[in-house]
């Protein structure tokens, strides 16, 4: 979710330097206590769990040949990245899921630890982490069936090294979610001028637009990166009943579902042509 990672890194997919944006970490520190206020803040968080939810469970299960009705994730670990709160982690959590989920800022994880705490259940099934993704490769290394990264690449420094690294803790042939903001003026109107400045549904300063990213480019990245783009949707709130939708244009928020390459496809990574300028252009943004 809201959270923010900012990625230095001194040689190609170092994973032994991470460091987050201080100003970013205060704003979300600020609104860490209110991450489980229904009608606040975050209003409009909560209720994308309505669409978010049933996209992952109803992906996941179409890849699945057999599964228990009442724990239809059961089995499978799942890396919330920019957890927050717990907001996504703990419907995760009840589909049976072992959910672990990872946020930079200190206050959010003490949130989500003392929220899943009321229900035995997912005390069990969810482990938080006060990480950034980079932090936790080297122990994770082909580790989760499934990443979600929802309303976090908007908020990345680094992409190329962000996917880089959510494919190196992904086992191979998992799945990956993404949720995030196209990089439009209509995004700009609506996700910036109105969203936070009129209107308050998103806290004001919560996003900046150059950080947006358009779904080409999200889909070359994941693609240069060994994954297979799956699924591209368009999702659209509406401000007035809170509510979120499906719709077939992503020229405002949009959710990705891309999957891993299979253990043979990625046998000889550095050998592959794909690979070669993802991993230079890598270290040029970061030098």
């Amino acid at each position: 979710q809201l959270s923010l990672f900012r990625f230095t890194v001194k040689r190609p997919f170092s994973t032994s330097h991470s460091s987050v944006d201080s100003k970013e970490m205060k704003k979300f520190q600020l609104l860490a206590h209110k991450w489980w206020d229904e009608e606040g803040e975050y209003a409009a968080l909560h209720s994308m769990n309505d669409i978010r939810v049933p996209f992952i469970r109803d992906t996941l299960l179409s890849m699945r040949s057999n599964y228990h009705l009442g724990n239809p994730l059961s089995g499978m670990k799942i890396l919330d990245v920019g957890c927050g709160g717990g907001l996504l982690s703990e419907p995760l959590g009840r589909l049976g899921a072992s959910v672990t989920g990872i946020d930079p800022v200190e206050d959010n994880i003490r949130t989500a630890d003392r929220h899943k705490s009321f229900d035995p259940v997912l005390a069990k099934r969810i482990e938080y982490k006060s990480s950034s993704l980079e932090e936790i490769v080297e122990e994770s290394m082909e580790t989760f069936d499934v990443i979600v990264a929802s309303e976090v690449v908007e908020h990345v420094a680094d992409l190329e090294t962000f996917i880089n690294c959510c494919s190196q803790v992904l086992k191979p042939e998992g799945s990956l979610f993404i949720t995030t903001i196209n990089k439009t003026q209509l995004s700009y109107v609506l996700g910036i001028v109105v969203a936070e400045k009129i209107m308050g549904i998103v806290p004001e300063g919560t996003h900046e637009w150059e950080k947006f990213v358009p779904p080409e480019e999200l889909e070359h990245l994941l693609e240069s990166n060994g994954f297979s783009v799956k699924t591209v949707n368009g999702m659209l709130y509406n401000p007035l009943s809170g509510s979120w939708s499906w719709t077939e244009s992503t020229s405002l928020n949009y959710a990705v579902h891309a999957v891993k390459a299979g253990a043979r496809a990625q046998s000889h990574p550095t050998d592959t042509p794909e690979t070669a300028p993802a991993q230079h252009s890598a270290t040029a943004a970061t030098a």
